[in-house]
Order: structure tokens, then sequence, then C-alpha cells
């Protein structure tokens, strides 16, 4: 409980106000580098920075597996479990590959952070209708093409419980549709760091774990293929978890 007590008033005295003025400064570099310089860049590296930053002032230990499953110059589809908040920073700051994001349109109202997403053109999943599904799907395509990498959540949610819900076939389709390899990746820790729904103004301690799995090359073109992937890449990434969240729990949210 003590322990409890001083983690908080340090966040709350030291951890917040660093995170919040690191926030601000990551985003306007962010849009001002993506505006007048390399967007791929200061699409990425700023954000590395920035999620290594809070990471480390909240004083999380993050432990990282699997990066020799990555070969260089290669674009992979990398699909995760979502477990929380902290999801973004530890595969932004750990993962170690310059990649863009599909994430939820309403992103994009979080003052200073959605501009400098929309910078950085990451790719806001809007699906408002058929022709708004359709336009993100095909920058999408197009970010693959450009031979950079994409990383997507397929449950498209947050878990409200620690397990796994389902996997849509957005991110196994592009991968079909472009014969590329996807690399499931399991995320352990996060849910206990910054549950849904609980104290959301707090920051529980607890260590962090990104699994970098060997990547699943196509095996064929079309429906197989995709239920191949999508298959494979559920059963890796629920074979990582911590067994207390191994199993399927239907999630409302999807």
């Amino acid at each position: 409980m003590v322990k409890t007590i001083l983690y908080r008033v340090y966040q709350l005295f030291i951890a917040a106000p660093l995170c919040l003025v690191a926030t601000l400064i990551t985003a306007l570099t962010v849009i001002i580098g993506c505006t007048l310089g390399d967007g791929d860049f200061w699409g990425y590296y700023p954000g590395r920075w920035w999620s290594r930053f809070i990471i480390r002032v909240l004083l999380l230990p993050v432990k990282v597996e699997g990066r020799e499953h990555l070969a260089k110059g290669q674009s992979y589809v990398f699909v995760s479990n979502h477990q929380g908040a902290f999801d973004i920073f530890l595969i932004y700051g750990f993962l170690g590959r310059n990649f863009k994001w599909m994430m939820k349109h309403q992103l994009r109202s979080i003052p200073f952070v959605g501009k400098a997403c929309e910078a950085a053109h990451h790719i806001f999943v809007d699906k408002r209708g058929p022709s708004r599904i359709r336009e993100s799907y095909e920058q999408a395509r197009q970010t693959l093409s450009d031979g950079m990498s994409l990383v997507v959540f397929p449950e498209g949610s947050r878990t409200f419980t620690g397990h796994m819900g389902q996997f849509r076939r957005g991110a196994f389709m592009l991968a079909d549709e472009l014969q590329l390899p996807v690399c499931p990746l399991t995320i352990n820790g996060s849910f206990r760091v910054k549950p849904r729904m609980k104290d959301i103004y707090w920051v529980f301690w607890h260590p962090l774990s990104l699994t970098i799995h060997e990547p699943i090359q196509p095996i064929s073109q079309g429906a197989d293929n995709i239920r191949h992937t999508e298959e494979k890449s559920y059963e890796v990434i629920m074979s990582g978890l911590v067994p207390e969240y191994q199993g399927y729990v239907e999630n409302p949210d999807q």
C-alpha cells in the first residue's frame, strides 16, 4: 500500500508533468518535421523516443524477445493483441522497425497527438460508411506498396479482461494482396499497467514484455492464405500470453 501511494505521488508531481511536456514537444516536432522534411524519419523516430521516455519515466521495466526474426529491408504486416493503452508505447518504442499505425479515427481528435499522427501519415480507420473503409484500406495498401511496414491491432479495440477477442481480416487481406509476411506480436503486462475502465487517472507498476514471433510467410494467394495467416497469427499470439490471460473472451466493444 505504501509503495502504491508513493508511486502515485511520483506520477502526480514528477512523471505526469514530464510526460505532458514530452508529448507536446514530440507532437510539435513531428508536425513541423513532417511538413518540412522526411516524413518517414520524422513520423517515426520522435515517436519512438517519446515512447521510450514515457516508459522510462514511469519506471516500467521492459523485456523484448525475437528481434532476430526480422529481416533487414523486409516489409511486414505486424499484428498484435491489444491489452491496453501502453501497447502503443511498447511497440512504438521497442519494436525497432519503422512502420505506420492503423488506428481508430477517433484518435484524430486528441489535441496535438491527432495532428501529429495525421502529419506522419498514420492511417485512421474510419468505419462510418463503405467509401471511408475503402479509403482507409487503399491508404494502407499504398503504405505497404511503398516498402513501409504496418502495425495493426486486429481485435480493433482494447480488451476488458486481458484476454483476446476475435480478429478482423483486414490486415490479413492486405498481406495476402501484396504477398507480404505477417509478423505476430504478443504483448504481456500492458493490461496490468493500465486496465481498461479502472482508475483511468493512474498507472499501475508492472513489467511489460513484447515478443516478436517468427513471421508467417504466405502459402498461396487468396482465401486459403488469408485464413491460414489469420488463424496461425491468433494461435501464435495466444501461445505467447501468460497463462492467466490465455483463452478467448468475447469483447463487447468489437
